[in-house]
C-alpha cells in the first residue's frame, strides 16, 4: 500500500456528532473526500440534512442525517441503530458535538455548567459507550474525541468547558487501552482558536482577539480547512499505530 493509499477510506462508514456546520462539518467533508460514507448528526436536523446534501455534491459519497440530542442515552441509541442498518458498520466517530459558556465561576449558573459538560463530554462518553460493541465485533475502528487546546491549558471565564475537555484526554486514554486488544484505537484531536460559530462572541470583540490570537505563534485564527489533514489522518490506516494520543492543531499556543 502506498502512503497516500493508506490515506483513503473507500467502502467506510464516519459518524460526526455536531457535523452540520463549523469543524464538524469540515471534518466530514475530508473524510467524504477520502471515500468514505458519511452520518451526521446535529440537534438541528434541518442543518444536517443541508450539510449532507453539500458534501454529496462534492464527493458523491453516500450518506445519512440524523437529528438527534447525542446527550441524550435514547438518542445516541437511535442513532447507532440506524447508521447499522443502513450500512452495517461503523468504521470512524468523531465526538464532535460541543458547546461554551463564558462566565466567571462564582456567577456560574450550574444549569449552563451541566449543559457545557453534558454536550462537550457526556454525549461522547455515551457514544464511545454505543461504539464499542461495534468495534470490538468488527476488530477495527477510529475514534476521535474532539478536546481542544484548553484541555492543556487554562483559560478565565471557562470553567465548565476546560473541564470538560481536560477530561476528554481522559476518556480518550481510556478507550485506547480498552480497545487496543481489538485492533480499535482512539485519539484526541485538539483544536485552538478556529473561526468558527462557537468563536462568534470573541470575533466581535477586537480587544478579546487580540489577547486570544497574541497566545499563538502564528498570531491568527485557525481556517476550518486547516482541521481536515489532521482529522483524515487519525480517522485512516495513516495512524494504524497510534492510539490514547493527543493531536493539537492550535497555531503554536500549547509551544508557549
Amino acid at each position: 500500500m502506498s502512503v497516500l493509499d493508506q490515506f483513503r477510506l473507500n467502502d467506510r462508514v464516519a459518524i460526526v456528532t455536531g457535523g452540520s456546520k463549523g469543524l464538524g462539518k469540515s471534518m466530514a467533508q475530508a473524510l467524504a473526500e477520502a471515500g468514505a460514507s458519511g452520518v451526521l448528526v446535529s440537534r438541528h436536523r434541518e442543518e444536517c440534512h443541508a450539510a449532507l446534501d453539500f458534501l454529496f455534491k462534492i464527493s458523491g459519497c453516500d450518506g445519512l442525517a440524523i437529528g438527534a440530542d447525542v446527550t441524550k442515552e435514547s438518542d445516541v441509541k437511535r442513532v447507532f441503530a440506524a447508521t447499522m442498518k443502513k450500512f452495517g458498520r461503523v468504521d470512524v466517530l468523531i465526538n464532535n458535538a460541543g458547546n461554551n459558556f463564558r462566565c466567571v465561576i462564582e456567577d456560574f449558573p450550574l444549569e449552563q455548567f451541566r449543559s457545557v459538560v453534558d454536550t462537550s463530554l457526556t454525549a461522547a462518553w455515551l457514544c464511545c459507550r454505543a461504539v464499542a460493541p461495534i468495534f470490538k465485533k468488527q476488530k477495527s475502528g477510529s475514534c476521535i474525541n474532539i478536546g481542544s487546546v484548553m484541555s492543556a491549558v487554562g483559560l478565565a471565564d471557562r470553567s465548565a468547558y476546560c473541564a470538560a475537555k481536560s477530561a476528554m484526554v481522559g476518556l480518550t486514554r481510556v478507550m485506547a487501552l480498552e480497545w487496543a486488544p481489538f485492533r480499535a484505537r482512539c485519539n484526541a484531536l485538539c483544536p485552538g482558536p478556529f473561526a468558527t460559530e462557537i468563536n462568534a462572541p470573541l470575533m466581535k470583540d477586537p480587544a478579546k482577539t487580540k489577547w486570544l490570537l497574541d497566545h499563538t505563534a502564528m498570531k491568527r485564527w485557525g481556517d476550518l480547512s486547516e482541521i481536515r489533514g489532521a482529522a483524515l489522518f487519525l480517522a485512516s490506516d495513516a495512524s494504524t499505530y497510534v492510539t490514547g494520543s493527543s493531536l493539537y492543531v492550535d497555531g503554536g499556543w500549547t509551544a508557549q
